[in-house]
């Protein structure tokens, strides 16, 4: 597997050589199809997913319903694999690089640094959304779906599903909680012990509420990495966590090494906070026993990132259209329905509720099981947009540079 130097040297050699080497598709085009030939394309064959599969909910979801959904309607056999982020960009890398012209995964679960990553190495097929007849009704006027980490998602992704980062506590144990950096420094200091957060990306993302608190406040890190805006904001983001690290959990020596170990912390009263990059999670998590059905969910009134994930299609897989039609089923009114249920998932949609037969308006007005966080009307007036990729990437570094082993800033 590359390391991440190794990584970042193909990533500037690639962006240097940018129009003059650029990838062809290995694989036949489908874009002058029609899509009844897509579907008939698709049918008899079987498409290959990689995606997080570390929710038992989620896999229940992909594995029966959508599964069975494919096979019923279009003939279609899908088969799931595990796969993310940069273990996902390093094996397309070696695919592509190698000259590996048909690979053996037809769709990909991302967003952001990810797709950032790939884009950079010409790992994706497109532009492939405009093929899709459910792409009408995405929402493609809301910045939250169109735009991913600063980028434009320029039909090389489909949006997928739509959260916002929530926290979560209960209200017995915590009568007032914090709305923002000052009032969070302060519960912190009074209560040592009783916060953390974890150590993999819903950690980060968190902290990417503060950095932007810091940089000052809502679009203050919107467009192109900026080094100087990034630096200012971070050193007053490190000097803050320096100052709460003796009251953290453990005097932040450690940290959860994932949110599910924070849900853990939560759920045995060891910390009285845990959060979630999905608005939806807390009732969903409460539903299943993982935390307790007393929990409740908000932003800060500062705001809370709000970003969607999205679906997308290799250069090299081996079957474009069964990936189109799967795609395609996975936004449509239906899929995404079921999908927003709590007790299924809880994901938001990224379909335009307008745009849709007034039967499905009605439904996703009222999702049953939705009820220990705002609506996501309300979270989205309190909504912060993902800064741009290398944010993410150097704030993961300098954490555990600055904070975990405590070098000078």
């Amino acid at each position: 597997m590359l390391t991440r130097l190794m990584f970042q040297i193909v990533l500037i050699v690639l962006s240097a050589c940018c129009g003059c080497n650029s990838r062809h598709s290995p694989v036949g085009d489908i874009g002058s199809l029609s899509w009844d030939q897509v579907v008939q394309q698709a049918r008899g064959t079987t498409v290959r997913m990689a995606m997080w599969d570390g929710d038992p909910l989620i896999n229940a979801y992909m594995r029966g319903y959508v599964h069975d959904s494919l096979a019923e309607e279009y003939g279609v056999d899908v088969q799931f694999v595990g796969g993310q982020g940069k273990v996902l960009v390093d094996r397309l890398l070696v695919e592509l690089d190698a000259g590996r012209s048909i690979g053996d995964i037809d769709v990909v679960w991302i967003n952001g640094e990810t797709f950032y990553q790939l884009r950079q190495i010409e790992a994706l097929y497109g532009p492939f959304t405009d093929q899709l007849p459910n792409h009408i009704l995405v929402d493609w006027g809301d910045p939250y779906i169109s735009i991913d980490f600063q980028q434009p998602i320029a039909g090389y992704e489909c949006p997928w599903g739509n959260v916002q980062q929530a926290i979560i506590y209960q209200p017995s144990r915590v009568a007032k909680p914090p709305q923002n950096t000052r009032e969070l420094a302060a519960w912190v200091k009074l209560h040592p012990g009783r916060f953390t957060f974890d150590n993999s990306f819903t950690g980060m993302t968190f902290l990417k509420c503060l950095l932007v608190d810091f940089a000052g406040g809502a679009g203050s890190l919107d467009g192109p990495f900026d080094e100087p805006t990034y630096h200012s904001a971070s050193v007053k983001l490190w000097q803050y966590l320096r100052e709460l690290q003796p009251f953290l959990w453990r005097k932040g020596q450690t940290f959860p090494e994932s949110v599910a170990q924070l849900h853990q912390l939560f759920t045995n009263g060891e910390v009285d906070f845990t959060m979630s990059n999905n608005d939806g999670e807390v009732d969903n998590k409460a539903l299943q026993g993982i935390i307790p059905e007393t929990s409740c969910a908000y932003v800060w009134e500062s705001g809370t990132i709000r970003n969607s994930h999205y679906l997308g299609v290799p250069l090299n897989g081996p079957n474009r259209a069964a990936a189109l039609v799967l795609i395609n089923f996975l936004i449509s009114p239906a899929a995404q329905l079921r999908k927003a249920t709590p007790d299924v998932w809880g994901d938001g949609t990224i379909l335009d509720i307008t745009k849709l037969p007034e039967v499905y308006q009605a439904q996703f007005a009222n999702i049953p099981g939705r009820k220990r966080v705002p609506a996501r009307e309300l979270l989205a007036t309190r909504a912060l947009r993902e800064p741009a990729p290398e944010v993410m990437i150097r704030l993961q570094a300098d954490f555990r540079k600055f904070i975990i082993e405590g070098q000078p800033f």
